[in-house]
């Protein structure tokens, strides 16, 4: 629903350049990977080497041993969050953001409940946390023993019940820089020696409360001081942005309430729809003619999938061209817009990033684009291994 206001219009291209600069997507940021995990709210991470990507295309003078080097010292981990999907978040976010987000994974068991009839959720919960919390679990070693427990359920519903009830982290070397891993389960709490917060407007179960480690952290803050330090964090991050463009980012509802707690310490505008936004007073709004150099993301960069409307970035002729059947592609940005795709291919021998755009590109784009190809194989190519950048197109 648009809400008609009469706040100074932002228009698309302005917004993508605000979201561009919050994004670290203008220039290069002198940041650490940690700190560049906590300002993005985590970066997507449904495959290992994404969150690799998002990094170089941001930060300046990142290398992938920056980021492998904090998930092994247990700052930085894989967990499901937004969206139900995987996310590269900081120690401090999975217990944050993690419970935030606590009841649309509660929904989300809905979908399976045909699987798991005459199943006692606070029964399974235990009986997972038991199991990951005694050793590392693969998903089938958890669906395999909760299937003695209810050999008439569904697996698959199992799985994910457990992977809802509880804050699962996917435990090193998986997802570490050019090292294999399966995927192994362990809760939160044990992974990191805290532990966690209840969801905003549900108790801490009895199991959940057990008491705490020596030195658990900050104690958590209230849920509503939670969701309200999440929607400033998220404006800068994403912003300036609706209530619906949060609720999108992060898969809650009813979210208004929070941002009319913040709307005086807040500025507001419209798009060119009449949509409200909210933002920061002091975040950096750059003028719409701002330069935007090309940028090469990963699938499913949350660029790309953290607003209701996505034209700041994503042109309505390219919104469906990032993906074909259940293949997601890696793409890249051209004067702040989605404008093509790219894939990397790697042998002893030599790696080829080849680019490929979705139409015509300038003498001078092209050239751009090669050179920002070139930075980001400098970062991810093997050591010693030759590289080079081709063009190509897009099989329509």
């Amino acid at each position: 629903m648009a809400f008609k206001t009469t706040n100074p219009v932002l228009s698309t291209r302005a917004l993508g350049r605000a979201t561009l600069a919050r994004q670290l997507l203008l220039a290069p940021a002198a940041m650490s990977a940690e700190d560049a995990v906590s300002h993005l709210l985590g970066l997507q991470a449904q495959n290992t080497k994404p969150p690799y990507y998002a990094l170089a295309a941001r930060l300046d003078g990142f290398r992938p041993e920056h980021l492998s080097a904090v998930m092994e010292s247990r700052r930085v981990a894989r967990i499901v969050t937004m969206r139900s999907t995987i996310h590269t978040h900081t120690a401090a976010d999975v217990f944050t953001l993690r419970p935030l987000v606590q009841p649309a994974r509660s929904r989300e068991i809905g979908i399976f409940r045909k699987g798991l009839v005459g199943v006692d959720l606070d029964r399974l919960a235990a009986l997972a946390r038991e199991l990951v919390e005694e050793r590392p679990r693969t998903p089938k070693e958890i669906r395999e023993a909760l299937l003695v427990e209810w050999p008439d359920a569904d697996p698959q519903s199992l799985g994910v019940a457990a992977r809802c009830l509880l804050p699962l982290v996917q435990v090193t070397p998986r997802g570490l820089w050019r090292r294999s891993g399966q995927v192994c389960l362990t809760t939160a709490e044990t992974w990191f020696g805290r532990r966690a917060a209840a969801a905003p407007g549900e108790a801490v179960s009895a199991d959940a409360a057990r008491p705490a480690p020596a030195d658990p952290g900050p104690a958590a803050a209230p849920a509503a001081a939670v969701l309200d330090d999440t929607v400033l964090r998220y404006l800068a991050a994403f912003g300036p942005a609706s209530v619906k463009d949060m609720q999108i980012w992060c898969g809650l509802t009813r979210l208004r309430e929070a941002f009319e707690r913040l709307r005086p310490g807040l500025v507001t505008f419209q798009d060119e729809h009449g949509v409200e936004l909210f933002d920061l007073p002091d975040a950096p709004r750059p003028d719409e003619d701002t330069p935007a150099p090309p940028r090469f993301l990963p699938e499913f960069d949350n660029l790309l999938l953290s607003h209701a409307d996505r034209s700041r970035v994503v042109a309505a002729e390219a919104r469906n061209r990032t993906w074909k059947g259940n293949q997601a592609y890696c793409v890249f940005l051209l004067d702040g817009q989605l404008a093509g795709l790219w894939r990397l291919e790697e042998t002893k021998e030599r790696t080829t990033m080849t680019v490929q755009p979705f139409g015509r590109t300038t003498k001078a784009q092209r050239a751009e684009l090669e050179e920002e190809a070139r930075r980001m194989l400098g970062v991810m190519a093997q050591p010693g291994v030759p590289y080079e950048v081709g063009f190509g197109i897009v099989d329509e």
